[in-house]
């Protein structure tokens, strides 16, 4: 199964919060943004997701 991950970064501020609870590190900061590097790697667990206080970041199953 594989997964489209998206960070809306006008709503990121590079807590990285992502980066640190990722499992798979899809994510890295990149300019002070998260950002999807390794999204074929992606579980779906929506960890990610559930620490993003801002709610910059959408896991979809394809």
């Amino acid at each position: 199964m594989s997964y489209t991950v998206t960070v809306d970064h006008d709503k990121c501020i590079g807590c990285s919060e992502c980066v640190d609870v990722c499992p798979t590190e899809v994510y890295e900061l990149q300019n002070e943004k998260a950002v999807p590097v390794n999204e074929e790697e992606c579980l779906g667990c929506e960890s990610c997701v559930e620490v993003c206080e801002q709610g910059a970041i959408t896991v979809e199953e394809n």
